[in-house]
């Protein structure tokens, strides 16, 4: 009996990710194929490796030249290093949320570029949560467009990511001009919003902010800023709308309101702030009091919340080691529980609570609560 490189290439991808297993895999799989051995052989047909590869590159074709120079049992350990290689380098997982639906993303090393599920794509722009309607949607549209000669099915590639029972199965992804060219074959304004997000190239306030919110994470002002301190506050409001508001990183000195309720008066704003820096915040308890007191002062013009979150995460980060997972929060319980929390903050503390996270230094944390951090601004 045979085994082809194919099938041997399949049974490594079940190594498990501990190193020791990996080692006792490989030994097993030496020992089976030792040149004397008669019941089992590899057959290194080309077309074998070709597929267990996926090989479409010069530099992947110079391998097999190079595999073939050696012999069959350093072939099958050269194989499933290279293998595992490649699993590590499609490893990658990003998930970032446009409008409470997740956009699940894959990074690959070799192309120096991400990849985008089609089925969460269209599911965003379908305001579709149904993961069945999406893929028989996306089945019609793809031989629609397939049919038209559009560029999108021909750029449209396959990899493997989890499913909703739980499973790595392959699905159609899309590079970033891809995703872009399947955007616009929708003509809906929900569309032009996801093109807007995802290119980072929404031209309104609230679009160049969230930019400069994402790049908060990747430079060092964020451990620069002050914890807890209402210059601190000043400092995040100063970051996202700086250039943006003129008032930006200022207290504010009219008094303003939202919903029907008023904000602290302006004349005593800046002694409700002191009082509000001064709060303890030792406990969880004291930290989310402190939230939402500073909430209810809304001390800016504008971007009041948006700035406060970052504030409190920082906050739970120095004191606790945790912050929000905000993606956990869904709006209208977010918004609902603030309103209540001027009379009755435990609304708002049951469900902070039920989003902390110990991931502190975490980008897709940091990044998917910027998502959900402007989503909860937007009018519906």
């Amino acid at each position: 009996m045979y085994l082809t490189i194919c099938q041997a290439c399949h049974k490594g991808r079940k190594l498990s990710a501990n190193i020791g297993q990996k080692i006792s895999f490989i030994k097993t799989i030496q020992k089976r194929f030792q040149p004397n051995s008669t019941s089992e052989k590899i057959r290194p047909h080309s077309e074998n490796i070709l597929i267990a590869f996926s090989l479409q590159s010069p530099t992947q074709a110079s391998i097999i030249k190079y595999i073939f120079r050696i012999n069959e049992s350093n072939i099958l350990l050269y194989l499933l290093s290279l293998y595992d290689i490649q699993f590590k380098c499609m490893s990658k997982i990003s998930i970032r949320f446009f409008n409470d639906r997740e956009v699940r993303a894959i990074w690959d090393e070799t192309n120096s570029k991400w990849w985008f599920s089609v089925l969460d794509i269209v599911g965003v722009l379908n305001a579709q949560d149904d993961y069945t309607k999406n893929r028989n949607y996306w089945k019609y549209l793809k031989n629609k467009l397939k049919n038209e000669g559009s560029e999108v099915v021909s750029v449209t590639n396959q990899l493997k990511l989890l499913a909703p029972d739980g499973k790595r199965r392959l699905t159609d992804v899309l590079d970033y001009d891809g995703v872009v060219l399947l955007a616009k074959s929708f003509p809906n304004t929900r569309a032009s919003r996801f093109v807007e997000w995802f290119t980072n190239s929404d031209e309104t306030i609230d679009g160049k902010s969230k930019s400069k919110a994402y790049a908060l994470f990747e430079s060092n002002l964020i451990d620069n800023i002050e914890v807890g301190t209402v210059k601190g506050l000043q400092q995040i409001h100063g970051y996202l709308f700086g250039g943006l508001y003129d008032f930006a990183g200022q207290i504010r000195t009219k008094t303003i309101s939202k919903g029907g309720f008023t904000f602290c008066l302006a004349e005593y704003l800046p002694h409700e702030l002191q009082k509000i820096e001064s709060m303890s915040e030792d406990t969880f308890d004291q930290i989310v009091a402190k939230y939402v007191e500073m909430n209810v002062a809304h001390p800016f013009m504008e971007g009041n919340g948006r700035s406060t979150r970052i504030w409190l995460d920082l906050i739970l980060k120095k004191r606790l080691q945790r912050c929000i997972d905000w993606s956990q929060i869904n709006k209208t319980d977010y918004l609902q529980a603030m309103q209540a929390s001027v009379v009755n903050p435990s609304p708002i503390h049951s469900l902070l609570a039920s989003a902390l996270t110990d991931k502190i230094n975490d980008r897709e944390t940091f990044m998917k609560g910027i998502d959900y951090s402007y989503y909860y601004e937007q009018e519906e």
